[in-house]
């Protein structure tokens, strides 16, 4: 087997190391040699926000650029950090004594509080508020407190929260809550972490302990001289740079060295116009963060596509099909190092197009596909015609080539062709060619679809077997590729069950192979049969099969066996398998064990042994079906370990998909399953496909990441592709220095269609070459950039502890944010404030959403090693449309709507933080993933609203998780199930299944909706504001 280009670990720094300790003042991984945090030059406590986006800035190139230094080692702690190194015992050491030495409040030192004058123009509010500790998960108001638990198991594989300790005094003892989830541990029961304790301040004794500072929103006033003085002469000041306002916390130090000034240039106008500002500020002594979190930016529009490229290169492919990470290609090595982010493009060839977008169609016909003689480039918009139009020059590799007598044209004036307006490859990023007879190896397969069911006694009792055949039966008229279609099935438990659907049978033959060591085909022909000719026999086979099987007591699963079986049966054709496991495979060649219980593993160097395939044998079988054209989809059921590493990876490396339904059970997830199976057998398939992409000069494709084979260094084999798959890869530059303005990129799919047609779906986009790192950043695409990242975390989860994967999420965050903000804090004083672009401000919410991801979170006891796995293989194909709205998902409010029922819902659906403070214990909610639907019923909401939407009385079913949302005859259930069904139609490529859990309802509100708000501290996870915070204190230090 050829080796996997994806199967190396990725290219990726390691993790920092560790000062040294001739430097005691970085003791700390977090702290930073300067004042914590800036304040004006006037030693007044500045409110405005701690970060700010910008628009694009222009004309401040800095001379004197100083590379930053490396920067401070981030540390997870907790149970899955490692242990510190043994050169620092005595340090480390005294860090752990003092972290429980200032535990309670210390004697304040003698003094007042530190109080400034108020800033000009601003209202002085008096500081108002309560004491009262934050739990872990944030209360929901209700009514009376329920008797629960600490519902959420201990975990902690976040960052720290530095919000608490870091910056203000130790908190006293916790104080009886008022809300909802009474009994959670506060956050000011846990040690502070080392990083912590090294700014633990006393509180002043003349400071009330319930005085808090009450946010308030202001833009700073401007006092500038209208130009910035540099040496040498007076010169008009650049637009203002980005901006974020000083973090607010107050303390000695700052107020005798003020590090900071106001920014300079501009109006007061200007600086409305150009950012939007989070106040920020605490009292000292108050328990208050000082960051509004309600300003925090959110993606709660979704996946928002850069209009301006479209505008700036009209003749690029859609972005649906291709998206870059920066829209902006650097122009030399040194450039690409201060990137930090990932640079590379997010690939999505089939992705669907809305109704009047299709895709054209060219066949050129006798001339043959018009392509560059020496790169190999299919004709596009961006290639050059001279001579006449006798030749054309290629927009990659500069070639001119001769133009064929068939497909010559005159030119115009201008020197475009005359017919340029009627030839869709020149004028449309995206086309479809007709290839010829020459890029067919064998005549086009016709679309092939072989089952290969388990029929043990767990297949039978949950349901499965009886629903696999039903939904089979639906989709046979609906099978693409009518009249070619092939299709056959294979049914196994401790042997393996062939059936003969020769056409002219009337009813299906069952050959039962027992030896499972020599495994052979009783029947040499009509395993595999034409569905038109053979309709009726297949029809009476899935009308048996459930009561075939239904008395069947066989627990064994032979899966090796029939794989085996299976390949043999469709090695001469190729095409679609479709595997329904429902037990951990026990007989024959690739058998599984458990594994995964072993506790002692987790947090060690052997913890990522047990996201990797046990057997070889599923790989090199996976090869073998990638050879022969063979993608398989694995549909997985199971109360208990099924292995999902081991099976998955015959889906990975064919192009194929992992379908996971942990304990399955017909009542309730059954339409799911109908779902998605009547999708994959429906869908428009590509067969037999390849693909690759080919760049400009000085830039090369170096890493794919994705499910595939990888054919050669850039040729992607794809068994089968269809519209609900991405593939990502990361970019290089071949030189040091670019010599080119523009760099384009052309991705081609050749395949065959399921009318048995052999296509070429091309699609090619143009970016500019850069010198400035700026601009780079202006240009950065979030969606791409998370795609990619969340990628490169999972296949690092394959080589490395998950603790190493977030901190490698995190570095790439915190040094591409000191990066930018070393672009411009030299020159215009911005000490104290966290800048980042506008394009990137929602990166710091989704690397957070990431690491708390069921993939990434946390360690043993935080998601099931089956749960976990195959939300990796998910995440490894998602589109940049679904995987955002996995990591950011929706929470919508709809009570109002089920009472009032506005015609248009979606105007009036809004979507909300997702935080516990987001939640009415008196309304009705829905939470989507895009995988699942939540409904969450406050403990207050209407009795009535309560009965209509689920048809019965609350109280007289207790188990919800056995419940099956119908719609029943009210208005209440119509309205609610007409919400769903239009939440569903924005994305056909996923079905959510609902779920309705009531507030207070323990485990299953925790772990189905609590432990997903991932704004809210959870059970040792950073909040959203923790989490800023500490990324801006890292991207601070030096």
């Amino acid at each position: 087997m050829q080796p996997m280009g994806n199967d190396k670990p990725a290219n990726v720094p390691g993790r920092p190391v560790l000062p040294s300790p001739a430097a005691p003042q970085l003791s700390t991984p977090f702290i930073s040699p300067g004042p914590v945090v800036g304040l004006g030059a006037s030693g007044v406590p500045q409110t405005t926000a701690p970060f700010l986006s910008s628009r694009p800035i222009t004309g401040t190139q800095m001379s004197d650029y100083r590379s930053p230094s490396p920067p401070p080692p981030i540390r997870y702690n907790g149970p899955s950090s490692p242990p510190p190194p043994t050169s620092y015992p005595g340090q480390d050491a005294t860090i752990y004594q003092q972290t429980h030495a200032t535990r309670f409040p210390l004697p304040a030192q003698p003094g007042t509080p530190l109080r400034g004058p108020p800033s000009v123009g601003l209202p002085v509010t008096p500081p108002i508020g309560s004491l009262r500790p934050q739990p872990q998960i944030p209360s929901v108001p209700m009514g009376p407190a329920p008797q629960i638990g600490t519902h959420l198991s201990s975990r902690s594989y976040m960052p720290p929260p530095l919000s608490e300790s870091s910056f203000s005094a130790p908190r006293p003892p916790p104080q009886p809550s008022l809300h909802g989830y009474s009994n959670v541990l506060p956050r000011g029961n846990m040690p502070p972490s080392p990083a912590e304790t090294q700014f633990l301040a006393p509180r002043p004794v003349s400071q009330p302990p319930s005085q808090q500072a009450f946010p308030s929103f202001h833009v700073p006033p401007v006092h500038a001289s209208p130009y910035h003085v540099h040496q040498g002469g007076v010169v008009p000041p650049p637009p203002p740079p980005p901006l974020g306002g000083p973090l607010g916390y107050n303390s000695r130090e700052q107020m005798q060295y003020p590090n900071t000034g106001p920014p300079m240039g501009g109006s007061l106008q200007g600086l409305i116009e150009e950012f939007q500002s989070l106040s920020v500020g605490s009292a000292p002594g108050s328990l208050d963060h000082g960051v509004d979190a309600k300003s925090l930016p959110r993606p709660l529009n979704g996946d928002e596509e850069a209009i301006k490229i479209q505008e700036t290169y009209p003749l690029n492919c859609h972005q649906r099909f291709f998206r870059l990470t920066t829209h902006a290609i650097p122009t030399s090595q040194s450039l690409l190092a201060r990137w930090h982010l990932p640079l590379g493009a997010v690939v999505h060839p089939l992705a669907e197009v809305p109704d009047g977008e299709e895709v054209p169609i060219v066949n050129f016909g006798p001339a043959g596909v018009i392509r560059c003689r020496r790169c190999r480039t299919y004709v596009n918009p961006y290639v050059t015609f001279t001579d006449a139009g006798r030749k054309w020059r290629c927009n990659l590799c500069s070639l001119l080539n001769d133009v064929p007598g068939e497909y010559y044209c005159a030119l115009d004036a201008s020197g475009r062709r005359c017919d340029f307006d009627q030839r869709p490859e020149l004028s449309k990023g995206s086309v479809e060619f007709v290839a010829p007879t020459e890029y067919m190896v064998r005549p086009p397969m016709p679309p092939v679809y072989f089952f290969l069911i388990d029929v043990s006694i767990s297949a039978v009792q949950c349901g499965l077997l009886e629903i696999v055949a039903k939904t089979i039966k639906s989709c046979l008229d609906e099978l693409p590729g009518f009249p070619r279609t092939q299709i056959g099935f294979l049914t196994f438990d401790s042997a393996l069950h062939f059936h003969n659907l020769k056409s002219s049978l009337t009813q299906p033959q069952m050959l039962v192979v027992a030896d499972l060591d020599d495994i052979f085909l009783p029947l040499p022909d009509d395993l595999l049969v034409n569905l038109s000719d053979s309709r009726h026999v297949v029809d009476a086979l899935l009308d048996s099969l459930p009561s075939m099987f239904q008395d069947n007591v066989n627990v064994e699963s032979a899966l090796g066996p029939a794989l085996k079986a299976a390949f043999m049966i469709m090695s001469r054709l190729g095409g679609k398998l479709l595997v329904f496991q429902s037990t951990l495979p026990s007989l024959g060649v690739g058998r599984l064990r458990l594994r995964g219980d072993d506790l002692r593993i987790y947090g060690t160097d052997k913890e990522h042994t047990l996201r990797m395939p046990e057997d070889p044998f599923y790989k090199q079988m996976a090869a073998e079906f990638t050879k022969n054209q063979i993608a398989v989809d694995v549909y997985a059921f199971s109360e208990k370990y099924t292995d999902i590493a081991s099976l998955g990876s015959l889906a990975k490396y064919t192009g194929g998909q992992v379908y996971h339904h942990p304990s399955f059970q017909a009542t309730t997830h059954q339409e799911k399953l109908r779902y998605e199976l009547a999708r994959d057998l429906t869908r428009e398939t590509a067969w037999e496909a390849v693909m690759r992409i080919r760049c400009g000069k000085g830039v090369r494709f170096t890493t794919y990441h994705g499910h595939f084979m990888l054919r050669s260094t850039d040729l992607l084999a794809l068994p089968a592709v269809d519209c609900d798959k991405a593939f990502a890869m990361q970019l290089s530059l071949e030189d040091t220095l670019m010599t080119t303005q523009t760099v384009y990129f052309q991705v081609a799919l050749l395949y065959t269609s399921s009318s048995g047609e052999r296509r070429i779906r091309v699609h090619t986009a143009a970016a500019p070459v850069v010198a400035d790192l700026g601009e780079m950043y202006r240009q950065a695409d979030t969606g791409a950039i998370i795609s990619l990242l969340s990628r490169l975390a999972i296949e690092k989860t394959q080589s490395h502890k998950l603790d190493d994967a977030r901190q490698l999420m995190q570095l790439k965050l915190v040094k591409s944010l000191k990066e930018y903000r070393n672009l411009y804090v030299m020159q215009h004083r911005l000490g104290g404030r966290l800048i980042f672009p506008e394009s990137l401000k929602f990166l710091p919410l989704y690397v957070l959403s990431l690491c708390k991801s069921v993939a990434l979170r946390g360690g043993y006891a935080d998601a099931s090693l089956d749960e976990r796995c195959a939300a990796g293989y998910n995440m490894m194909i998602l589109p940049i449309r679904r995987m955002l709205r996995l990591l950011y998902p929706g929470l919508y409010k709809i009570d109002e709507n089920l009472i009032k029922g506005p015609e248009d819902f979606e105007k009036s659906l809004k979507q909300l933080a997702l935080s516990a403070q987001s939640l009415d214990p008196r309304a009705l909610y829905i939470y989507d993933d895009g995988f699942s639907f939540i409904i969450w019923l406050g403990r207050m909401l209407s009795p009535d609203l309560v009965n209509g939407i689920l048809g019965f009385d609350l109280s007289g079913f207790p188990d919800l998780s056995k419940l099956a949302l119908l719609e029943h005859d009210n208005e209440y259930s119509r309205k609610l199930m007409r919400i769903i069904k239009r939440l569903r139609e924005k994305d056909p490529s996923c079905f959510q299944l609902c779920r309705v859990v009531r507030q207070g309802e323990q485990p299953r509100e925790g772990s189905l909706l609590l432990s997903n708000l991932i704004e809210d501290q959870t059970a040792g996870t950073s909040s959203y504001v923790d989490w800023i915070l500490q990324i801006y204190r890292q991207s601070q230090s030096s």
